[in-house]
């Protein structure tokens, strides 16, 4: 199979979608793998160092577009790449759709196939694609969050662990996945006082077994939220239901119990954010306040650490696309049931219950 792999071009998206030693593997199993010029650059990976293992160097993403049967990426296309998007290609991505529509019809028109890293699902509903980034995001939640409490960008002034004689902050996840538990064990680490809290009994039992002492565990209701809100300096959104929308656990009329200078980061952002008033930001312009509280809300968290994220990602995603490129994808979605969860949109047609009904398709 002819694989290509494009440059990210999302705004200050540093990440590439394979490294130099999953190329190599890929081309052993007999693949040909064209790379966008310059597209590891960001990560530590230059040109020569794909070349080494055997790789072809395009200079153009319409070149990488046009000569491959898969395209694997790290963010979802954006509106100058659909057009390069050919019928029958199969795209290897996080697409995020429901949080989307512009998007989702694109590819939809496209008549490509749609394979989405975050939605790809195991028998045990853990989500393989999905945990290395939320696993980077978790943690940087909490490395952003700090930097935002702090006067000189808009926050309360306050050190996330405190001092001896000095009070830590107080910390509120909401969501006790794989996100919401890195981002309260960072928060932990850094000395500051944790509630975290979820919807599953289950998991507040196994995290409460294994947080550490200056971690709190909540079952999640807007009276508990509420509750926590008037003491809260930073809050972090974790809330995910795989393929759907986010909920919006914190309303706009819920502000008025959060205190000036709070900093509230929405990991979800990418599923439409978990707060009514998040809307997406950059890296170049990552927070705006609302009525006194800082907003977090950058999309591609993980892209601010390409060095690690890319390895990361690399780790998860190259034994799929092995599979894909050594079957085929029908074959390999027919074998792997986990892979099967991963189709999105599939020649014209929503094949995701939960996309279909966030835009009633």
């Amino acid at each position: 199979m002819k694989i290509g792999i494009p440059k990210e071009i999302k705004n200050n998206e540093n990440r590439v979608s394979l490294t130099p030693g999953g190329a190599y593997a890929l081309i052993q199993q007999g693949h040909e793998v064209y790379i966008q010029t310059h597209a590891g650059a960001n990560s530590g990976f230059s040109d020569d160092s794909y070349v080494k293992v055997g790789a072809k160097i395009l200079p153009t993403a319409e070149d990488v577009f046009a000569g491959a049967e898969m395209i694997m990426k790290v963010k979802e296309p954006i509106a100058c790449e659909y057009k390069l998007i050919r019928p029958n290609q199969l795209l290897f991505t996080y697409f995020h759709f429901a949080a989307d529509e512009t998007l989702t019809r694109a590819m939809i028109e496209s008549n490509a196939i749609c394979l989405a890293y975050e939605t790809v699902e195991k028998p045990d509903r853990t989500l393989p694609l999905l945990i290395p980034m939320s696993e980077v995001a978790g943690r940087m939640s909490v490395q952003e969050g700090a930097k935002y409490l702090e006067k000189p960008q808009g926050g309360k002034g306050i050190l996330l662990g405190g001092v001896p004689g000095v009070k830590p902050a107080n910390v509120l996840v909401l969501g006790g996945g794989v996100v919401g538990m890195h981002a309260a064990l960072m928060a932990a680490g850094l000395g500051a006082q944790v509630a975290i809290m979820d919807i599953s009994l289950p998991r507040l039992r196994y995290l409460s077994e294994t947080m550490p002492a200056n971690v709190q565990t909540l079952m999640s209701s807007r009276y508990n939220i509420e509750q926590f809100l008037p003491s809260a300096d930073l809050i972090i959104g974790a809330v995910l239901i795989p393929g759907a929308k986010a909920p919006h656990l914190i309303n706009r009329e819920m502000l008025q119990h959060i205190s000036r200078g709070t900093v509230l980061v929405d990991v979800a952002i990418d599923q439409g954010g978990c707060f009514e008033t998040s809307c997406p930001t950059t890296h170049a312009d990552p927070v705006y306040e609302v009525d006194g509280v800082i907003h977090y809300c950058v999309a591609n968290i993980p892209g601010a650490v390409p060095m690690t994220s890319t390895v990361a990602l690399t780790n998860a995603t190259l034994p799929y696309a092995s599979l894909l490129a050594n079957l085929g994808w029908e074959k390999a979605c027919e074998k792997h049931a986990d892979l099967k969860e991963g189709l999105n949109i599939v020649h014209g047609k929503v094949v995701n219950k939960a996309v279909a009904e966030t835009f009633n398709l």
